[in-house]
């Protein structure tokens, strides 16, 4: 049987997809509200009671009265799709490593084989405008990753991200792919094929709703998600400014493995790697 068995009611489902959605209500306070109440159902009929202690903004409080019901259909309907499921973190399927995290996810819309996401795993990123050593790096070390019976995790963006799992398909491998968008929604566009491999041979995974559009404070919280998935991070190419340092800095925090690749001194996207380099990666 399938981890991703589970006694979710439809109504708590359709509780869960509305509280996902409450302008103003972040994964911790979600996740507290849940656990106050006993369940997603209970804290949407009990969210009045329960204002004075979680002091819900004026928005929050206007959608949880008259949540668009239109929004909600669409999330479900998403849902129904082939593969596609919602883990939330008091369902005993959330993956283990990703609870341990400081700020885990209130939950995981994900499309693709769930239980993949039981395997071992390890991160591996670096920059967008990677050299063409970096990416031949990228592939080479998810291949041989693959091959040692991990899967690799990255988060789709151009460059570092999009060779570790391609790399990891060509060995026959499995990908987890995190995303900053809604799990209907590929960002950049280039990598839809490539995407749609990885729900054939991987899975993908995003803590925001179908529909939501790409927006620069999503990556450092799917960075978390990439780091908290994986044992391990590996940082390819990266320069003093990048977003994989932010990833690895979260592992490192998160108790995790951080490792960086050098580079020729001449190459400013080998800084970032010399960095963590001399910090202990």
């Amino acid at each position: 049987m399938s981890r991703t068995s589970t006694n979710r009611t439809a109504a708590d489902t359709r509780a869960w997809l509305t509280l996902l959605r409450t302008p103003g209500l972040g994964p911790a306070a979600l996740r507290s509200l849940v656990a106050r109440a006993g369940g997603a159902a209970a804290a949407l009929e009990s969210f009045e009671r329960l204002r004075g202690e979680f002091r819900f903004p004026p928005e929050a409080l206007a959608w949880l009265r008259a949540p668009d019901a239109a929004r909600i259909e669409a999330d479900l309907a998403w849902l129904a799709g082939d593969g596609h499921c919602l883990l939330t973190v008091d369902s005993p399927d959330f993956p283990p490593l990703l609870r341990e995290i400081p700020a885990p996810p209130a939950a995981l819309f994900v499309a693709g084989d769930v239980d993949r996401l039981w395997l071992p795993q390890v991160a591996i990123v670096g920059a967008r405008s990677a050299s063409a050593g970096g990416l031949a790096n990228a592939r080479a070390f998810a291949r041989a990753l693959t091959q040692a019976g991990f899967a690799v995790t990255s988060g789709l963006a151009e460059g570092v991200d999009g060779a570790a799992h391609a790399g990891a398909l060509e060995a026959g491998g499995t990908t987890v792919a995190v995303i900053g968008t809604g799990p209907d929604l590929v960002y950049p566009a280039k990598h839809r094929d490539l995407a749609e491999k990885i729900t054939e041979k991987g899975v993908i995974v995003s803590e925001f709703s179908p529909g939501t559009a790409a927006r620069p404070d999503h990556f450092p919280r799917r960075n978390r998600l990439i780091a908290g998935l994986s044992l391990g991070t590996l940082v390819v190419e990266a320069d003093l400014r990048s977003g994989s340092l932010i990833t690895a800095r979260l592992a490192a925090e998160q108790g995790r493995e951080v490792f960086a690749l050098p580079g020729s001194i001449h190459n400013p996207l080998a800084r970032g790697c010399h960095l963590l380099i001399r910090q202990g990666a």
